[in-house]
């Protein structure tokens, strides 16, 4: 039978380690034993002080009593019959009494709470050993799975079945330690991401500032294995926190949760520049609180076999983004009665409407947050205008992604999206229309010349084009259907030319003086304002002779304007 070198590689452990590692587990669990003993120690010790002063102020009350009895009988008799002597349970205990019993009773719930939070801790530990096993032999099924397919397709057909890379049986032990099943786990390097975030938000009719951390830790492979968010101190001795203190805490969050988790190898990522020149040591920093930050930083950096800083951009860390926006969204909503029980509300920043967070947008990208309402008016204007849906915040280049706006628009302005979206990715220069009026399909130019090669011979020397749609032939100069046998220049001195679509828009702008741009052939009419014209190209030109404008200048000696264009009455 056939092992692959993997497998021993996998099985081999040093005696020492093995050694070590259960005198280490032997150790923890004695610790443990003594620490559960001195907490029922106390306990008892506690009870019995309470039982004991319990017992000391009945027998007071007793003394009292009998002192009280005998004082009465040796009274004379009088006429007036004596007050029935107080009963012992209807004394007052003194004030000093009570504050035994507090005390008492606070001492046992601290010692119970202790108790509670260790089972915790030790519930949690048990849950961490339990998910880096799971990483191991997930480490290790892949690492073979690349060896099965590494090995030669003749050798896989004798040899297939026989190739065996069991995974260690005495991993799945409760009682080691979280090291001590994961070899493979120490000898990965893990990736970490942070993103620290400061905002101004609104809530009903205030202005709030909140602060949250969004962390994500993921195995070499970038599969996510452990996500954080944290809600941030936004001020701090009165101050607003700097966006570089939110970076710094997310990543000290980060780098703690790592260390918790007993990984080894670290390689942690940030899309903030100067987080990076920090923590690189090519930037020292100027404010005291940002210098201690980094300084943490640098520690905990230090308790790692390995650990490096990467610098990357935002769309690599979005996993920590969202959880940092997650975070700062949990800070501004708020419960509400309502006819079908509790929801949770938010404030829309652009109606100022109290609105359902599940009737909230959320925008790719950037994560900025709208109402579907303002949203759809957003978008229906943008598509009016011919243009691409962005994302509403000021300064915000964010677009809206197609696939989520089904939530507040019809299906036909989502297709006009889709359009929209494709005509912004292709350049100006590069656009071309089928010429078809039933098709009028999109295509750049570069990729309807790749699909006419595999079907015509020579398409880039004459002209031809095939449309990617409806597969019908054209003319990329004259914006015609293929005219076969005639060349481009007597096609246009021909009759069939000058009934052509393109004829007609010719003698159009002449009639009407329009403009050409020379780069893009696009058609200009010049409604007001000055002759300097700027293409959607972006090649500049004047109105009246159509030369080119250099570094904002003009190459020819036109008028720049007329007062009848740029006066309105």
């Amino acid at each position: 039978m056939i092992c692959s070198p993997l497998k021993n590689r996998l099985h081999s452990k040093p005696e020492k380690r093995k050694r070590v590692e259960n005198e280490e587990a032997m150790a923890k669990s004695m610790e443990t034993d003594d620490l559960n003993l001195a907490l029922s120690v106390q306990c008892r010790v506690l009870t019995a002080a309470k039982t004991l002063d319990s017992d000391l102020d009945l027998a007071y009350h007793l003394q009292m009593q009998e002192a009280m009895d005998a004082s009465i009988a040796l009274q004379p008799s009088s006429s007036r019959c004596p007050s029935p002597p107080p009963e012992t349970d209807d004394v007052v205990s003194s004030p000093e009494d009570n504050v035994l019993d507090v005390a008492a009773t606070l001492m046992l719930q601290d010692v119970e709470r202790f108790a509670q939070e260790l089972e915790d801790r030790e519930r949690s530990e048990a849950e961490m050993r339990k998910m880096l096993e799971d990483l191991d032999r997930r480490i290790h099924d892949q690492k073979f799975a690349a060896y099965i397919l590494n090995v030669p397709e003749e050798e896989w057909k004798v040899h297939g079945d026989n190739y065996i890379s069991p995974y260690r049986s005495d991993a799945s032990s409760s009682t080691s330690s979280p090291s001590s099943s994961t070899v493979l786990v120490d000898a990965e390097c893990f990736r970490l991401y942070s993103k620290g975030l400061v905002s101004e938000e609104s809530v009903r009719d205030m202005k709030v500032t909140v602060a949250g951390a969004g962390v994500a830790i993921c195995d070499p492979r970038d599969s996510l294995m452990l996500e954080v968010r944290k809600n941030l101190e936004a001020f701090v001795d009165g101050q607003v926190v700097t966006n570089e203190v939110a970076e710094l805490e997310a990543l000290i969050e980060g780098l703690n949760k790592a260390f918790s988790l007993n990984l080894k190898r670290l390689t942690f990522f940030c899309d903030h520049y100067m987080l990076y020149q920090y923590v690189t040591g090519r930037v020292a920093p100027q404010q005291s609180k940002v210098a201690t930050l980094v300084n943490q930083v640098a520690v905990l950096q230090r308790k790692f076999t390995c650990c490096n800083p990467s610098l990357v951009a935002r769309n690599d860390i979005k996993f920590a983004f969202k959880s940092a926006r997650d975070a700062i969204i949990s800070q501004i909503t708020w419960p509400e009665e309502t006819s079908h029980g509790k929801t949770l509300k938010e404030t829309c920043v652009i109606c100022f409407e109290d609105i359902d967070v599940d009737k909230m947008f959320s925008v790719d990208g950037c994560l900025h947050r709208y109402c579907f309402s303002c949203m759809k008016q957003h978008a229906e204007v943008k598509l009016l205008n011919g243009m691409v849906v962005k994302c509403p915040h000021e300064g915000c280049k964010s677009e809206v992604n197609i696939d989520s706006c089904g939530k507040f628009l019809a299906p036909k302005l989502v297709e006009v999206l889709s359009k929209r979206v494709k005509e912004s990715s292709i350049p100006i220069t590069e656009k071309v229309y089928c010429p078809r009026p039933k098709c009028s399909a999109l295509m750049s130019k570069s990729e309807v010349l790749q699909f006419t090669k595999t079907t015509f011979v020579g398409a880039d020397k004459i002209g031809v084009r095939k449309c990617m749609k409806c597969h019908y032939y054209f003319c990329i100069d004259c914006k015609v259907p293929w005219h076969y046998d005639m060349t481009c220049h007597d096609y246009k001195r021909s009759t069939l030319y000058s009934h052509s679509e393109d004829a007609k828009l010719t003698s159009l702008a002449k009639s009407k003086h329009w403009s050409q741009c020379v780069k893009c052939n696009h058609v200009v009419e010049l409604a007001e304002g000055c002759y300097h014209i700027t293409c959607r190209c972006g090649y500049e030109f004047c109105y009246t002779c159509g030369a080119e404008w250099k570094n904002k200048k003009a190459t020819c000696s036109c008028p720049i304007w007329d007062e009848r264009n740029i006066i309105r009455r």
